[in-house]
């Protein structure tokens, strides 16, 4: 069996994979990636945050991403019954990026990867990892392409990508269930020809439909947008029917997507996404590092997963190359830490979004300005800013400002 032998063999090659694999490269080490699938391939995801533009920019991808002319993001919109909340990056609380992009992901993850390639780091599609051995931190990863030849690769370290792949988890067992619920997508991307009907194509639109119910709304720079509903299983069953009959009934039954999307066409048939959040207990190991998705991926509704992916990638990149070094690294507080830091943030965030407890914050009567631009800072990605209160304290900070805003109005309602 032929025998390869790199510093680091990288597992993936979408935001996560490509971000490590090329600060990797650019400290002078041997990298290669290997990736399941063909790209360019779907993925959701297609919202960023401006906090990724950080780890994009140090991985060297900001001049190639430029060049694919996707929609600048300036900020996030949530709609419920006729209320608007709007958030601008310009106006968070947290210095740093404050726009970012909307972007079909099957082009931008493979710009990402032919960057990767053009500074001179194999990428090998439709490529499947079937064993790893560890021998210390050394390791021999057997892969196999799609006619079926078998190679070994020898790596002093490995750094697993691979997303929804989950690769390391699965072959160690590894993998546990998320404690968030279990929840359901239907989406499509259509040609959104009304769009003059909506207010802005440089945010993304968050719409409440009902209680644990959301659409997603990411119009494109090319005139397609991506529409979603996102639920429990429970309200996807209420409508019958093929998915592109579930999906039609659900845009007529909102009156946010009505006009705008009736009789849209579509660009591929509506497509269904469930049980995505998993996670593993440790995201390291004697010899490797999981990164990305194949942490934990949490919910669609604050686009964290790119952002997660993509500086998880970059922290652990950098402590891959002190490992290679010889220099001792501390995996538990300089990577699990503030990797969990990240998650456990956007985790708080998305259960107040289901709950409810964000509907309050969001649509108070009368937002406190300073309170309004600490909150952008989380939605802008930036949720490792210990300066901000909604960070520092993130889960009780929201229970303890959705309570005073009932009571504040509650209070201020007449006859009350």
């Amino acid at each position: 069996m032929q025998t390869e032998k790199v510093d680091v063999l990288v597992i993936g090659a979408g935001p996560s994979g490509s971000v490590a694999a090329s600060i990797i490269k650019k400290a002078g080490y041997s990298v290669k990636v290997v990736e399941k699938l063909k790209f360019p391939r779907f993925v959701i995801g297609e919202s960023l945050l401006p906090r990724c533009m950080d780890a994009l920019t140090e991985a060297g991808f900001i001049d190639a991403i430029s060049e694919r002319g996707f929609q600048k993001k300036f900020g996030a919109k949530f709609v419920k019954n006729g209320a608007v909340c709007d958030f601008t990056f310009e106006q968070q609380h947290t210095p740093g990026w404050t726009w970012t992009w909307q972007v079909q992901r099957a082009d931008f993850d493979k710009t990402l990867a032919d960057t990767v390639e053009k500074m001179g780091v194999p990428v090998e599609y439709e490529t499947t990892v079937t064993d790893i051995k560890f021998n210390g931190s050394d390791s021999v990863t057997t892969v196999e392409d799609i006619h079926g030849n078998k190679k070994q690769i020898e790596a002093r370290f490995i750094v697993d990508g691979s997303g929804y792949g989950r690769v390391i988890p699965k072959l160690f067992g590894l993998d546990k269930p998320s404690v968030l619920q279990s929840r359901k997508a239907l989406f499509a991307h259509t040609m959104d020809v009304r769009r003059s009907m909506a207010d802005e194509p440089n945010r993304i639109t968050a719409v409440v439909h009902k209680k644990g119910v959301w659409i997603w709304i990411i119009p494109f720079s090319t005139g397609i947008t991506s529409v979603g509903f996102v639920g429990e299983h429970g309200f996807h069953n209420e409508y019958p029917g093929t998915n592109e009959e579930q999906f039609r009934a659900m845009l007529e039954a909102e009156p946010y997507t009505r006009e705008r999307f009736r009789d849209v066409e579509f660009v591929f048939e509506p497509r269904v996404l469930e049980a995505w959040s998993a996670t593993t207990d440790k995201f390291y190991g004697d010899g490797f590092v999981l990164t990305g998705n194949v942490t934990e991926f949490l919910d669609p509704i604050f686009s964290s997963g790119v952002t997660l992916a993509t500086v998880s990638s970059q922290t652990a990149a950098k402590l891959v190359i002190k490992k290679l070094q010889g220099e001792e690294v501390d995996w538990e507080k300089d990577y699990m830490e503030p990797t969990m830091q990240g998650v456990n943030v956007f985790r708080s965030y998305v259960m107040a979004w289901y709950e409810g407890t964000l509907d309050t914050i969001f649509f108070s009567k009368n937002p406190d300005p300073v309170i309004k631009q600490q909150i952008c800072s989380v939605l802008a990605g930036y949720v490792w800013d210990q300066s901000n209160p909604y960070v520092k304290n993130h889960e009780e900070a929201l229970k303890r400002l959705a309570r005073l805003i009932e009571l504040t109005e509650k209070l201020n309602t007449p006859g009350e």
